[in-house]
């Protein structure tokens, strides 16, 4: 068995008995091997969930490490200049040698894990998400726990990205390479925006918002966003014994050639056209 495979067992007995853990086994070796989970997911060994041939797999141990974490470490002080938390999990360090940029009002929490290149401007990243390489983590963006952000991708300003911790077996938001989500999208519960996708600005995603082709009026999917693909925020009409209601979904308006890359001033025609700010 690998040590991996050893560690996630671990793991999985302790979450088994977690209502009774120190009758399980003692305190310092049951958070000792927390951190070794929690450690190396903040150096990218290990990954809260992946695509695998367009399913997601959600390890679920990693998952429960982290809910462990909650449960077995003490609150601790923390003083930054005149600022002060109080919290169970430490901030991310080392950034300059892992070759992020994180700029003042910034933070990321342990556990964390942040690919070279990637810039965070005052933002936040929580435990257990993983960022791409190259991605912009923008002005009050959130990447919320156990969020799985591609390479190259830009989070708008204020971009809400969802976070899922409990129950552990359920899938987390991923967002594909080479994506821009607009300013204030909010993608939450488990919903996936696919590879070279333009996300319009204020756009909401979850797992159950209807994602429709503006070609034919289909509908593709329940909170999935094709590749390369435009797509902004839109309502369909809807009748209830109340009335008749415009309900929200996201609109595909226009399909991208693998890896094509709009300019802003095209990006912004394409837009404009449907009447979405950029």
């Amino acid at each position: 068995m690998s040590a991996h495979a050893q560690l996630a067992a671990t793991i999985a007995s302790l979450w088994e008995h977690r209502d009774d853990i120190e009758a399980h086994m003692p305190k310092g070796q049951a958070l000792e091997a927390v951190n070794e989970t929690i450690a190396l997911l903040d150096s990218g060994a290990v990954r809260v969930a992946e695509l695998v041939d367009g399913e997601v797999i959600v390890h679920q141990w990693a998952k429960q490490a982290i809910l462990l974490m909650f449960r077995l470490r003490d609150m601790e002080t923390t003083e930054l200049g005149p600022f002060e938390y109080v919290d169970k999990v430490p901030l991310k360090h080392d950034y300059a040698a892992a070759r992020v940029r994180v700029v003042p009002g910034a933070s990321a929490r342990w556990g964390a894990h942040l690919e070279p290149g990637v810039v965070m401007m005052p933002s936040y990243v929580n435990i257990g998400a993983r960022v791409g390489a190259g991605t912009m983590v923008d002005t009050w963006a959130t990447v919320g726990s156990c969020a799985q952000i591609g390479a190259r991708v830009h989070l708008s300003g204020g971009v809400g990205i969802g976070g899922v911790l409990e129950p552990p077996q359920a899938a987390p938001v991923f967002v594909g390479d080479d994506t821009m989500i607009g300013s204030r999208c909010i993608v939450a519960e488990g919903a996936r925006v696919g590879q070279g996708v333009v996300l319009g600005a204020g756009a909401i995603l979850t797992g159950s918002i209807p994602v429709i082709d503006a070609q034919t009026g289909a509908e593709l999917s329940r909170g999935i966003v094709p590749d390369w693909c435009v797509a902004v925020s839109a309502t369909r009409s809807r009748t209830f014994a109340g009335g008749e209601f415009g309900m929200p979904c996201v609109l595909v308006v226009k399909r991208l050639t693998e890896g094509e890359r709009h300019d802003k001033a095209q990006l912004n025609d394409i837009l404009r056209d449907h009447g979405v700010a950029t």
